[in-house]
């Protein structure tokens, strides 16, 4: 058995307690470990119970790194996995912390497709081919996926994408106009059929857009 004998606050991250054992530092624990343990000075710990500690506080630091990754956005499960290899958790951590997650409604792929989805038709609208090929490489399933994109409409999604080009092109001759807005339209996915009908479409309504 080991004795605390002293526990104090890190210098660099406050959120960190240094745990001292019979006189000497043994490792350190996030602050939220050590009041949910109760820890306390002059308490003994048995190589069990400091083996369990040490796992609890690395599954804790996983729930805070993956917290902090989606307060920014929305992520699939395997962007929060990939994110947390890389910040060195093992894969039972890692594991732990993405059942939590999924428990607290915090990752779920088919949530976070809609979400990608939506915020493209939104802001960047492109074919359902290349909003597929986006949520592959986030590691979305495929059926996932099917289920979210295929109600995609592609020549609503090229109009609203092409709005903004043409705003730029309207005093351009038709040649340049159909070219620029046709290279514009198929970086963003589109098939040469839905590409020529809305060229033809902002064509004829480039006067009235704003």
């Amino acid at each position: 058995m080991a004795r605390i004998t002293k526990l104090k606050e890190g210098k660099r991250r406050s959120q960190r307690i240094n745990v001292f054992l019979d006189g000497r530092f043994a490792f350190s624990l996030d602050a939220e470990v050590v009041a949910k343990e109760a820890l306390a000075v002059g308490q003994e710990l048995s190589p069990g119970e400091i083996e369990v500690l040490t796992s609890t506080d690395q599954f804790q630091r996983g729930m805070n790194a993956a917290a902090q990754l989606l307060s920014y956005r929305p992520r699939s499960e395997s962007e929060v996995r990939e994110r947390l290899l890389r910040r060195g958790f093992d894969e039972d951590c890692i594991g732990s912390v993405i059942t939590k997650l999924k428990e607290q409604g915090l990752v779920d792929d088919i949530v976070f497709a809609q979400f990608w989805k939506e915020n493209r038709e939104s802001f960047s609208p492109r074919s359902r081919r290349l909003t597929r090929l986006e949520l592959r490489r986030k590691g979305v399933a495929s059926e996932v996926i099917d289920r979210v994109v295929g109600d995609i409409d592609e020549n609503e999604s090229a109009y609203r994408a092409a709005i903004p080009k043409v705003r730029h092109l309207k005093s351009a001759e038709y040649d340049v106009f159909r070219r620029r807005l046709g290279e514009y339209l198929r970086r963003r996915g589109f098939n040469y059929e839905v590409i020529n009908r809305t060229v033809d479409k902002m064509w004829q309504e480039r006067e009235s857009l704003g």
